[in-house]
């Protein structure tokens, strides 16, 4: 029996992702296990298997296959007479159209760039970790130089109407252009400038030290593990690792790794970092396997992605009923200083509103503000509004502009995130519209699940992942970003409910 053009477009799908996986997983390894002195290595290995990956997928279409999928795909939409044959289901409709996007853009970047790209991005992010031990930016720079050439190439390449910052937006939001992006952020400087300014007013004092102590890693790892995997990492599905930088990556639904960082004088630094990964984790477990290979097993957009790890991380893992359960639990596993702490005092601790210079440590209403920190200064770096020598000082000004707060070294600035090293440009905005999406989702959660409090409370995240699941994971990429967010709450993204989210809480 002669196979269906769709059967063979999903077994080339395959094909591309097990390499894909591959790279993911050396991908991985440098930034878990790999030794120092491998970097170099490591970088021609992922430079020479990125070239594969790229040239694999543009070969989906080296008979015309997928061209003629599409032609049946745009038929189909047009309610046109169709040949017999030609009629295509729900999903095969998502795997060409979802294809068809990624070739265009792929097939635009030529294979000698592809593996520039990977390799000086590979080397970059081994010397961005050096240059953040040493706390010298200069170490870094010319590695970052060479990547912004590079980023500003790609837009060229990959073409654009307005500014190259959408092209490298596209990568990460699918939809989603600079001018929306900024209108949405000027709205929430609009709101969290002056909601900041009444909380600084506060006469409320909380003393953060107060969970300072000494906590042995080993034992903050077991407790990291065992949250996770309560509210519903599937340990048999992946592992929980150490990284300089806390990240999740995937190589199938059942085999998702996780990394967070320790520090040993505070077991909480761990945990918010470990929930966020988690809330990554669980997604990437949820979708469905028997479609790997094709997009209806990928995400929908990495903001829909970050709403489900904001989500984990600060509506519930936040909490007051989430630590209702937990802190009995954690005062059991480190007495002191928690023995003597009231759970409503901590509680207060974790979510202490303060300016603070590290993004990955801020709290909920100063977070967003990190971000659109980190977008203006990506968007006119790329645009060529000034070159990457200037960074430091740019930053600092900003910082000082932003939070009022002096940035003493290059560490705790211009050296804080890794994504810029591996050439993330535009990955950044993903993190506040992940934040927005987060708080719709959750008031739609609440409405259709009125006592999700006291299932929280009893550590009872069935019915959280039961919901999340059939709302958002198994979809894939069935819908994009948009329509999901009005499937899901019947209304289009907006920052009322983030806003209104931050004002029940800290008000």
């Amino acid at each position: 029996m002669k196979q269906k053009p769709i059967e063979i477009l999903k077994e080339r799908l395959h094909e591309v992702s097990h390499l894909g996986a591959t790279l993911a997983l050396l991908q991985w390894d440098q930034e878990v296990n790999m030794p120092d002195k491998g970097a170099d290595a490591r970088a021609s290995a992922i430079s020479y298997l990125s070239a594969i990956v790229h040239n694999k997928f543009i070969e989906i279409d080296k008979d015309g296959l997928l061209t003629k999928l599409k032609k049946d795909f745009d038929n189909s939409e047009k309610k046109s007479s169709r040949k017999k044959g030609e009629k295509l289901s729900p999903s095969d409709k998502v795997i060409i159209a979802e294809t068809w996007r990624s070739y265009e853009r792929e097939k635009k970047l030529p294979e000698v760039f592809v593996k520039e790209l990977a390799e000086v991005s590979s080397k970059s992010q081994s010397v961005w970790a050096e240059a953040r031990a040493k706390d010298d930016f200069k170490i870094w720079q010319p590695w970052l130089e060479r990547i912004v050439k590079l980023k500003r190439q790609e837009a060229k390449y990959l073409s654009y109407k307005t500014t190259p910052y959408d092209a490298l937006l596209e990568s990460y939001e699918p939809g989603m252009t600079t001018e929306e992006l900024t209108h949405v952020f000027n709205d929430l400087k609009d709101f969290l400038v002056p909601f900041l300014k009444k909380i600084k007013s506060s006469q409320i004092k909380i003393n953060s030290k107060k969970i300072l102590g000494q906590f042995p890693i080993e034992k903050q790892v077991a407790f990291n593990e065992m949250i996770a995997n309560k509210i519903g990492f599937d340990n048999e599905a992946g592992r929980l690792d150490k990284s300089v930088h806390p990240f999740t990556t995937n190589f199938h639904p059942t085999d998702v790794r996780i990394t967070t960082r320790y520090r040993g004088n505070n077991v909480y630094y761990s945990i918010g970092s470990t929930i966020h990964e988690a809330g990554h984790a669980i997604y990437e477990q949820n979708l469905p396997s028997e479609h790997f290979g094709t997009p209806l097993t990928e995400a929908v957009s990495m903001g829909i992605h970050e709403s489900q790890s904001r989500l984990w991380e600060n509506q519930i893992g936040k909490s007051l009923s989430f630590w209702k359960y937990f802190y009995p639990r954690l005062q059991k596993e480190f007495p002191e200083p928690f023995q003597k702490l009231k759970l409503e005092e901590f509680y207060k601790i974790i979510n202490k509103v303060e300016p603070s210079l590290i993004r990955t440590e801020a709290d909920e209403a100063t977070y967003n503000l990190h971000i659109i920190l980190r977008f203006e200064i990506e968007r006119e770096l790329v645009e060529g509004s000034f070159e990457v020598k200037d960074l430091p000082k740019i930053w600092n000004a900003k910082v000082k502009e932003y939070f009022g707060l002096t940035v003493p070294s290059d560490k705790f600035g211009i050296l804080q995130d890794v994504h810029w090293s591996g050439g993330d440009f535009g990955y950044f905005p993903t993190y506040a519209l992940g934040n927005l999406y987060a708080a719709q989702f959750y008031n739609q959660l609440r409405t259709d699940i009125p006592k999700l409090d006291g299932q929280i409370t009893k550590g009872n995240f069935g019915e959280v992942n039961k919901w999340l699941k059939s709302h958002i994971h198994q979809h894939g990429k069935t819908y994009t970003a948009s329509q999901l967010v009005k499937k899901v709450t019947g209304e289009e993204l907006n920052s009322r409910y983030f806003c209104e989210y931050l004002q029940r809480k800290f008000s």
